[in-house]
Formats: structure tokens, C-alpha cells, sequence
């Protein structure tokens, strides 16, 4: 099934969230590579795909888990969360309908 991860950005955390996006970034890719996600991404805090210094309110990630306990376990185990990047995380299913 799919679950969306939705994690909201502490104050400030563009330093945290560089300090640990390769290590975020190759644990995406590998579930890339086993077909299991379906699209990742940050949030800008400012409306430009370029916020630069004003950097970013959170990320929002949809991926398929055999439950929801594997998607709330594999989140906490992501580098961003060790960081502290994130305030607070949310983990829900999720029914894709479009695009078919």
C-alpha cells in the first residue's frame, strides 16, 4: 500500500537539512531502485524552487510499505530525523487515483 510521510521543518533547519541530505538522499534512491517510490520532495519556505537562505518548511515523501508500522519505522530511522530537521512527522495510507 501507499503512505505519505509528511515531515514539518523546525525553525532554521537549512543547516540541519544539509548537513545530513546525502545520507536522506541514498536511502530515497534505494527505494527507488526497488520501484517503491513514488515521488519526494522538500516544501520551499518561500514560493521559488530556489528559496535559497529562507530554505524549507518541511518534505512531503510517497512511497509503498507493506504497512503502516514499516512506514512509521523506516522514517524514524531517516537521517533527517537523527538531524533534527523535522518538528514533527506524520505517516498516513494513502489511494493514489490520478493519474492512472
Amino acid at each position: 500500500m501507499l503512505y505519505t510521510i509528511i515531515g514539518q521543518d523546525v525553525p532554521d533547519s537549512l543547516e540541519k537539512r544539509v548537513s545530513a541530505r546525502s545520507a536522506h538522499l541514498a536511502r530515497l534512491q534505494i527505494m527507488q531502485e526497488e520501484g517503491r517510490l513514488i515521488l519526494a520532495g522538500p516544501f520551499p519556505a518561500v514560493d521559488s524552487n530556489d528559496p535559497g537562505a529562507a530554505g524549507f518548511s518541511g518534505s512531503l515523501i510517497v512511497a509503498e510499505f507493506a504497512s503502516l508500522q514499516e512506514a512509521e519505522s523506516w522514517i524514524q530511522a531517516d537521517p533527517f530525523v537523527a538531524a533534527g530537521v523535522y518538528a514533527q512527522v506524520t505517516v498516513k495510507p494513502f489511494k493514489k487515483m490520478l493519474p492512472a
